[in-house]
């Protein structure tokens, strides 16, 4: 180049340099005309930070060098009509290569800023305004950002992949009671009476349907709708969404009186199963890429609640019907006063 970078007249106290890296390897890459000795004099004279500075000829050297070694940083001389640096980063990008280039120029920073932006470059120094010290800062600056670029890509993909496995892991858990719903299923079917010949059973296969009884049950599990009323099912889902954000702290009461409901209309523990099902993948379809963790536990604890609750209703039905409740006479009237004709 035809000016040099300029150097410090002072050193500042060593604290002003504490967020340079102590040490950078850096490739210079110019053309025959203009080696980069004066830069490493440059670099040499500033004890800011240790560079080591690489110097490769010619645009194809350059690429050469960056494809079979790592550097920290790069920097090129933009001389136009030799040595284009817009062309040549351009296409060094378009390779996804990542490392932090620099240009140096002879223009203002007014004129080839932008320009070296566009392309993809970190910044533009003029050799004639600049300071050696300045250009460190630049090329520091730089390497710090596509650190921190590099960090928050590693950790935006770690992020994906936690999701996608908590979203494995709940579709496992819905599979998981899905089949419970099914082994419900077989207990109850399982229980009921011997059909007579007089009385074929309604729920037996149709023809050329599979006979089994796990294939008869997958078959009834698919092809069976949730036979509850629709404003049920939309109350379960507001609870559902509910008991996801506030927990069972106020909800005890609204779980119990639910419970009762299901009792009082014969709703089974399956039916009931069933509908947390059909209200949970709902919601879990609902949440796209976000987290499944917390809606999964809540939900469980949900299921959980209302299945106690829907239990202890069953019980004290059985109770009352097993022990009903018996009138008591007054007292004094224990003995039976005989009637006089």
């Amino acid at each position: 180049m035809g000016a040099t970078v300029n150097q410090c007249s002072k050193s500042p106290p060593r604290a002003a340099w504490q967020g340079l890296p102590p040490r950078m390897r850096i490739l210079y890459i110019t053309n025959r005309q203009r080696t980069g000795g004066w830069l490493a004099e440059a670099f040499a004279s500033d004890s800011a930070s240790e560079i080591d500075l690489d110097e490769a000829v010619g645009s194809v050297a350059g690429l050469t060098r960056l494809r079979d070694e790592a550097f920290d940083a790069v920097l090129v001389s933009h001389e136009p009509g030799e040595l284009d640096a817009l062309d040549l980063i351009e296409g060094y990008r378009a390779g996804v290569a990542d490392e932090p280039i620099v240009v140096l120029g002879l223009q203002s920073e007014q004129e080839m800023a932008a320009l070296c932006y566009e392309v993809g470059a970190d910044a533009y120094v003029c050799v004639n305004t600049s300071t050696t010290r300045n250009l460190i800062w630049i090329v520091a600056r730089a390497v710090q950002r596509h650190q921190l670029i590099r960090e928050n890509r590693r950790l935006n993909l770690a992020e994906q992949q936690r999701l996608q496995r908590e979203h494995d892991e709940a579709e496992r858990l819905l599979e998981q009671q899905r089949a419970l719903i099914i082994d419900l299923e077989a207990i109850r079917r399982r229980g009921k009476p011997p059909v007579s010949k007089d009385r074929p059973d309604r729920n037996a296969p149709e023809p050329g349907l599979p006979t089994t009884l796990s294939d008869s049950l997958l078959h009834a599990a698919a092809a069976e709708p949730l036979s509850l009323p629709e404003e049920l099912v939309r109350h379960y889902r507001e609870l559902l969404r509910t008991y996801v954000i506030m927990g069972s702290g106020n909800m005890a009461c609204e779980l119990s009186r639910l419970a009762e409901l299901l009792a009082t209309t014969g709703v089974t523990a399956r039916q009931t199963m069933q509908l947390h099902v059909r209200a949970l993948e709902e919601l879990i379809h609902g949440l796209g890429t976000r987290s499944t963790r917390h809606v999964m536990t809540r939900a469980d604890l949900l299921v959980l609640e209302i299945m106690i609750h829907l239990a202890e209703s069953y019980r004290n039905r059985y109770l009352g019907r097993v022990r009903p409740p018996v009138q008591r006479t007054l007292p004094g009237f224990e003995q039976s006063i005989p009637v006089a004709f």
